[in-house]
């Protein structure tokens, strides 16, 4: 069988028989698919939180620091006579 002929006779199948889910089934499942997509919801919000808070925190560093200035020189020659 190719893909073609297993998606159609995967849909005989479905549309064939009913489904057989208990009805209380059904209010649990909405209650725990509603629970999951919040906490789903917040994990991508707490992580573009985080995301930002480091960028911050990155431009920030890099400002105060200027890590790309060549740091002064701190041992020099006495100067001396020419």
């Amino acid at each position: 069988m190719n893909r073609i002929e297993r998606e159609s006779a995967a849909r005989r199948i479905m549309e064939r028989t009913p489904p057989s889910v208990p009805p209380e089934l059904y209010a649990e499942v909405v209650r725990r698919g509603g629970r999951m997509l919040r906490r789903r919801t917040a994990a991508v919000r707490l992580m573009w939180l985080l995301l930002f808070a480091a960028t911050v925190t990155f431009v920030v560093w890099a400002l105060l620091v200027q890590p790309w200035v060549e740091p002064p020189s701190e041992t020099t020659p006495p100067l001396t006579r020419w």
